[in-house]
């Protein structure tokens, strides 16, 4: 698989001498990943994807994207990059949410027919074509968050970056979210790098998890590999899934289980459990 992203243990001084440094392993994305970047705030998840953006240069380290660094080739890196900010309110800036996804194909000089089937297929992809001539300013939080995507996607980008994409959102909107995730992943073959807080939702969107504390990247692994940690995870200021922690205790309890990292996992090892005990 082709290594889309590489960071390599990066140091960045901010105008007022602040130093900001991100090292331990390195943080490697190859093409078609989901990828999920856990750590509690002020962790480093923020240099690290400003960092991947372009946004940021490192004063120490090196960070390539698609072969690239992208502090000295920013707008070639972000034509193959979409990218969903945690406070979409500073990110959608279209009078309208047709608008607002069309914003970029127009900056680059699009043909109108081919920006307008380009806004009508991402809109029709994430479910928003009923409010194409609305104002977003008055939308809720999760349409916000899907025009923010639309808008993201409209370049159809090799990576996908979202920053706290749950944030805010209830339950249905959540799910409505990861299945549009990994619809993209699947049907498109875009990249994602995500950052979370909630544990709960890794498992539905990550096939690699990677753990930032205090400045360092100390763990990267599968869901079900990340979260048997249960020492680094607190370590880190974090709490595995609450099924993780369920079997986890009752594997302490002597019953043969393994960790899984979604209901559909645990209910089949619970039959089984129920089934023998039984037999």
């Amino acid at each position: 698989m082709e290594t889309l992203v590489e960071v390599q243990c990066i140091k960045h001084i901010y105008p007022d001498k602040t130093q900001v440094a991100l090292c331990g392993l390195d943080f490697v994305v190859h093409e078609g990943e989901r990828v999920v970047v856990l750590g509690p705030n002020g962790a480093g998840k923020t240099t690290l994807l400003s960092h991947i953006l372009g946004l940021l240069s490192p004063v120490e380290g090196s960070v390539h994207v698609m072969g690239l660094e992208p502090g000295k080739n920013f707008r070639t890196i972000r034509r193959n990059i979409g990218v969903v900010f945690q406070n979409v309110d500073e990110q959608i800036i279209g009078p309208t949410v047709f608008d607002d996804i069309a914003f970029t194909p127009r900056n680059e000089r699009i043909k109108r027919d081919e920006t307008e089937r380009r806004v009508m297929s991402v809109a029709k992809m994430v479910g928003i074509e009923d409010i194409l001539e609305k104002i977003p300013h008055y939308l809720s939080g999760g349409q916000k968050k899907k025009v923010a995507l639309a808008g993201a996607i409209v370049m159809e980008p090799k990576l996908l970056v979202l920053d706290e994409p749950f944030d805010g959102l209830d339950p249905v909107s959540k799910r409505e979210m990861i299945e549009l995730l990994n619809r993209l992943n699947r049907e498109k073959n875009i990249t994602l790098i995500i950052t979370t807080h909630d544990v709960n939702l890794v498992p539905y969107v990550a096939d690699i998890v990677y753990v930032i504390y205090d400045g360092k990247i100390v763990m990267r692994g599968k869901p079900y590999e990340v979260f048997s940690e249960k020492e680094i995870l607190e370590a880190a200021n974090l709490e595995p899934p609450v099924l993780v922690d369920l079997f986890l205790y009752l594997r302490e309890k002597g019953l043969d289980t393994t960790v899984p990292t979604t209901l559909e996992q645990a209910k089949k090892q619970l039959d089984t459990i129920l089934q023998q005990k039984y037999l």
